[in-house]
């Protein structure tokens, strides 16, 4: 089961859960964009394109189809941004810009760290610069767990 923790200092949210995969596995997961396009689904919120230069600087982007759920005014909900860190199989982060933020200027960041673990692989996302936007930082931490939970799903059914 997935959790999600505010920090003390209301500036990140932070989501972990053990998947039972290896490293390599998951992360693969996180930056081809056939995979995100399969799990990163469900609910609400139906990816309509994700792209990802996969490297230090690279641009990456997202965005979904017309929903019903509806976020400070949007249902058609656009983030991108630029990775910053990318060290295969252990961090990916990236900056993250989204159309739904109070403030649409507001840098925040995602980092995902994978530790191999008996099990597979501990998953943490931790997304940070939250400070400010404390709508959105009360939605991330509705939100993180159950796509770290679909990423759980996913990358187990095919490790089968």
């Amino acid at each position: 089961m997935a959790t999600a923790v505010i920090t003390q200092n209301q500036d990140a949210v932070v989501s972990e859960i053990e998947i039972a995969a290896p490293p390599a596995r998951v992360f693969q997961a996180l930056i081809d964009p056939q995979q995100v396009m399969q799990w990163w689904t469900g609910g609400e919120c139906q990816i309509e394109s994700f792209a990802m230069d996969a490297r230090p600087g690279g641009r990456w982007r997202y965005m979904t189809k017309q929903g019903k759920l509806n976020v400070n005014g949007v249902s058609k909900f656009h983030c991108d941004g630029e990775v910053l860190e990318f060290d295969p199989p252990r961090v990916l982060s990236y900056t993250w810009f989204a159309n739904w933020h109070e403030d649409t200027a507001e840098r925040t960041v995602v980092r995902w760290e994978l530790t191999p673990s008996p099990r597979g692989t501990t998953v943490k996302v931790t997304h940070s610069g939250l400070t400010r936007l404390p709508l959105s930082r009360k939605d991330y931490s509705g939100g993180w767990p159950g796509v770290v939970e679909s990423l759980k799903k996913f990358v187990e059914q095919l490790s089968r």
